[in-house]
């Protein structure tokens, strides 16, 4: 089989000391220019954060994930997704076996399925990645990869056919629920969305801006819902409850003790996104003050 052969090329390991401990996710980063992406890219790499990982909601993946890795040195630069309804596997195979050769130990190609409202095309998920992954496995050599998975079968599916799985928008009970799923080997890579403020009422005004968008898609409403919360929680931005669970906020002392809640749970590395208020910039200045805490 394809992926038996493309699994053996993969030393999860290895890739959980690539990854490092604590990443970057930036949705925002990719919405700057280039010579202002360059710069961002630079800092974070400067902060000492050792992966960022990038989406292509603005820019196609694989020449954003090549400007950012032209723009550090040590990074590793991870797809947060690179989404399978955009390019044919040929495509996504061949795009990802020349950032890896390009950058060697710096390139790490998550795949997800996305959202229904933004693919045309867009069927059954498991059974689409499951076909999709034997494509590109018999296009040629595999780079290391991992799945956007949230749900049992997908996880299921992440851990036989991939080094691990990337959950976004979860909880730190999801993360348990994911490991349990996944087993001892495949790397944990979930997301966490921070707000580095006390106040709870400008932390979760700040946290709802930026739920708002995600609580209209199915795909993380549905998941949302096996781990208890129901349509009263997504209404108007999220309930507290809601918040409260997929938003890391406070100073720096609790969203340092909400990142270690994924770790007890089984992470193996925390993508954390700085949710900078309605301009959802980049956030520097909070990466800048968790980095003593999260990085010593």
């Amino acid at each position: 089989m394809h992926y038996v052969r493309a699994m053996t090329n993969i030393d999860r390991d290895a890739l959980r000391q690539q990854l490092g401990r604590i990443g970057v996710w930036s949705s925002a980063i990719g919405q700057l220019d280039a010579d202002d992406e360059r710069k961002a890219v630079a800092g974070i790499e400067r902060l000492g954060y050792r992966t960022l990982w990038l989406n292509e909601t603005v820019k196609e993946v694989f020449a954003h994930a090549g400007l950012a890795l032209a723009a550090s040195r040590q990074l590793v630069i991870a797809t947060g997704i690179a989404n399978i309804w955009m390019r044919r596997p040929e495509a996504m195979a061949s795009g990802a076996r020349v950032l890896a050769d390009a950058y060697p130990g710096r390139f790490v190609l998550g795949l997800g399925v996305g959202h229904p409202r933004f693919a045309p095309g867009y069927r059954q998920p498991l059974a689409a990645m499951r076909e999709y992954l034997d494509d590109v496995d018999a296009d040629g050599p595999a780079v290391p990869r991992m799945l956007a998975a949230l749900r049992p079968k997908m996880l299921e599916l992440a851990a036989t056919r991939s080094a691990g799985a990337t959950p976004y928008l979860g909880t730190v009970e999801h993360t348990a629920l994911a490991r349990d799923v996944l087993g001892r080997e495949p790397v944990l890579a979930p997301e966490l969305a921070v707000v580095l403020e006390p106040d709870a009422g400008r932390a979760r005004a700040v946290a709802r801006g930026y739920l708002q968008m995600y609580l209209e898609l199915p795909n993380y409403t549905n998941n949302l819902r096996t781990l208890g919360f129901s349509d009263t929680d997504f209404a108007d931005g999220g309930s507290d409850r809601l918040v409260d669970a997929i938003v890391g906020w406070g100073d720096v002392d609790a969203i340092a003790e909400r990142v270690r809640a994924h770790f007890d749970a089984g992470a193996d590395h925390v993508g954390i996104q700085p949710v900078a208020g309605t301009d959802r910039g980049v956030g520097l200045d909070t990466l800048a003050a968790l980095a003593p805490a999260l990085l010593a």
